[in-house]
């Protein structure tokens, strides 16, 4: 074993949660008055958390007290709807499944809401998670290094012998500035090209690829 810990983003990693999130946005500015969004624009938007996506989302110029409106009212319409769509991506579950019979401990470090990350991790991936960080007020969300220390610090496991695995350029920062080696995936929400561009070395297409890396 190479590693002792395998940290996980979510969104566009393990999950794809694309539909869902466009649709509760688009129920949401619908509900504002707005113009809503393709599933493209969602793609690029995602990243950096909720918040992030709907100030990215929203008609320029709303100001901060509106879109905190529209950030709640979307949070009320996502909880129910977080799982209408979302499925894990194809061979994700046996990669995972796999990981923990060789005996890696697995985490989820997620810019996702604490609550539907916990949801979700339970939906789909019973029993197969030490650990699941989703964003939370007390704490720095990725690409601060917080998160990823958190996971580190609750399951005992220096920096050395962890690897981070995430699909954006918002995961590549966040395994540097964590001081992690980092696997990139080109199945999720940017792609290969674009991932090379933000620094990424070691980038797969395939869940399979990673068990030989790890």
């Amino acid at each position: 074993m190479k590693y002792e810990l395998i940290v996980f983003d979510m969104d566009g990693t393990i999950l794809d949660t694309l539909e869902d999130l466009k649709n509760s946005m688009n129920y949401t500015l619908k509900l504002h008055n707005m113009p809503e969004r393709t599933l493209d624009e969602i793609r690029s938007f995602v990243g950096n958390g909720i918040h992030r996506l709907i100030e990215l989302a929203v008609v320029e110029g709303t100001c901060s007290e509106k879109i905190d409106e529209i950030h709640k009212d979307f949070m009320k319409h996502y909880e129910v709807h977080c799982a209408d769509f979302t499925r894990p991506y194809n061979g994700v579950n046996d990669l995972i499944k796999t990981l923990r019979n060789r005996g890696y401990k697995t985490a989820v470090v997620s810019n996702k809401a604490d609550a539907a990350v916990q949801d979700l991790c339970i939906q789909y991936f019973p029993g197969l998670f030490d650990l699941a960080i989703g964003e939370r007020p007390e704490i720095a969300k990725k690409p601060a290094a917080d998160m990823v220390n958190l996971a580190l610090e609750q399951l005992q496991v220096s920096k050395e012998n962890a690897v981070y695995i995430g699909d954006s350029d918002v995961d590549v920062a966040t395994a540097r500035n964590s001081n992690l080696d980092m696997i990139a995936v080109d199945w999720g929400f940017r792609t290969r090209k674009f991932l090379m561009e933000q620094g990424a070395e070691t980038i797969v297409s395939n869940p399979e690829e990673i068990l030989e890396l790890v």
